[in-house]
């Protein structure tokens, strides 16, 4: 009897929808190469660079690759997914963008491209309240409803920026917590970066010496929109982006306290969300005071020099408020670094600066590409780590 022929499977080549201009890029890290050449260096120095030593920065990077997987083998995996929940609803990502400040002029209108590729993405992006675009645009034109706030410590001016955040339609406030004094940015001054700008030789010498951000990026926002201004530290607007004498306000941040916390709770009727948080202690103070969830983060490294890394400080704040929405930011670059915050206990992650650098180079197509390179590694490492869903990495452990 003559064998049947064993049937073989032929799988063709999947034709590219990625753009042309984007199929060298392969992770997010690529991203911040084409941004270094992109961009003048004060603007590339204030989104990358951290404060005094960059302790912190590197710190961060160092933390996530001192944890390691044990990976289970020989597992159906072909249901898996990324997705997850938060505050009880779906989302098709485990992790979204984080607020930046400056974006507009790092990217051609780059709070509402950030809001709206996260969007098209099944995703969100947070507003930054030092971003250069109203809170009100990045609401109606990028579809985001979470809004980060540098509050004061004064109740009155709380609750004038309480109902302008309100009325322009955002749901989710983020209230930071690890900013009560500007930090020492030692590169920024060395790189001619200052806010608002001044116009001195170092910094026209960089915008003459990359003319597709002087005219692509910075020009085209002000012949679209005029003159930017710093549109959301309060409720009413700030100086402009150049300015010889002006500075912007510190609204008083080193007055804030708890008890202007559980103000806002009271007075904010949508979900409230401290971020900043490192200390188990000020988790419970949170929780206690109202609050739907917490963020981990040291700024991204641009505050406290020396701080704790977050996914560090992870697992001790779990154990601390083990009921309470805990969401990781700083550091995460890779899908393994968003399965390790998972892993540690995180909820879900925050990612800031790549999606930035894609904005900057690429636009929304670029941000686009960004988050769907990142969530292709989240997918391609759930299979690789043998799990199907995301909640069974809490079983995992991490080993050292």
């Amino acid at each position: 009897m003559k064998k049947p022929a064993e049937s073989v499977a032929i799988v063709r080549r999947k034709t590219s929808d990625v753009p042309r201009r984007l199929r060298s890029v392969l992770a997010l890290d690529d991203f911040e190469t084409r941004a270094r050449r992109h961009l003048p260096r004060a603007m590339f120095g204030y989104v990358s660079g951290g404060s005094e030593t960059d302790a912190s920065l590197r710190n961060n990077r160092a933390a996530f690759q001192e944890i390691g997987f044990q990976p289970r083998i020989m597992r159906d995996v072909s249901g898996r997914s990324i997705a997850t929940r938060l505050f009880g609803e779906d989302q098709a990502l485990p992790f979204a963008i984080a607020p930046m400040g400056f974006s507009a002029v790092v990217a051609y209108d780059g709070d509402v491209a950030l809001a709206r590729a996260a969007r098209e993405s099944d995703g969100f992006a947070i507003c930054s309240a030092a971003s250069l675009t109203p809170l009100e645009r990045v609401a109606q034109e990028g579809g985001s409803r979470w809004f980060q706030a540098y509050v004061p410590g004064d109740e009155h001016r709380i609750g004038a920026l309480l109902e302008r955040v309100a009325a322009a339609g955002f749901y989710h406030l983020v209230v930071t917590g690890d900013v009560p004094v500007a930090s020492n940015r030692e590169h920024n001054a060395r790189n001619g970066f200052d806010a608002p700008f001044r116009l001195t030789p170092q910094l026209i010498w960089q915008g003459a010496t990359h003319p597709r951000w002087t005219l692509g990026t910075l020009g085209r926002e002000m012949m679209a929109r005029g003159m930017p201004h710093f549109e959301n530290m309060e409720s009413v607007q700030g100086p402009p982006l150049f300015s010889r004498d002006l500075t912007r306000s510190t609204i008083a941040r080193d007055r804030l306290s708890w008890d202007h916390l559980r103000f806002i709770r009271r007075n904010w009727t949508g979900r409230l969300i401290l971020k900043g948080v490192l200390h188990p202690d000020d988790a419970r103070q949170a929780r206690d005071c109202g609050c739907e969830a917490i963020i981990l983060s040291n700024h991204g490294g641009r505050q406290l020099d020396g701080s704790v890394a977050p996914i560090t400080a992870l697992p001790e704040i779990r154990a601390a408020v083990p009921d309470l929405t805990v969401i990781l930011d700083s550091g995460i670059r890779r899908g393994t670094d968003v399965l390790k915050a998972f892993m540690r206990g995180a909820d879900f992650t925050l990612v800031g600066r790549p999606f930035l650098y894609a904005a900057a180079t690429d636009g929304e197509a670029g941000v686009r590409h960004a988050i769907r390179l990142l969530a292709e590694e989240v997918d391609r490492d759930m299979a690789l780590l043998g799990i199907n869903a995301l909640e069974e990495l809490r079983d995992m452990g991490g080993a050292a």
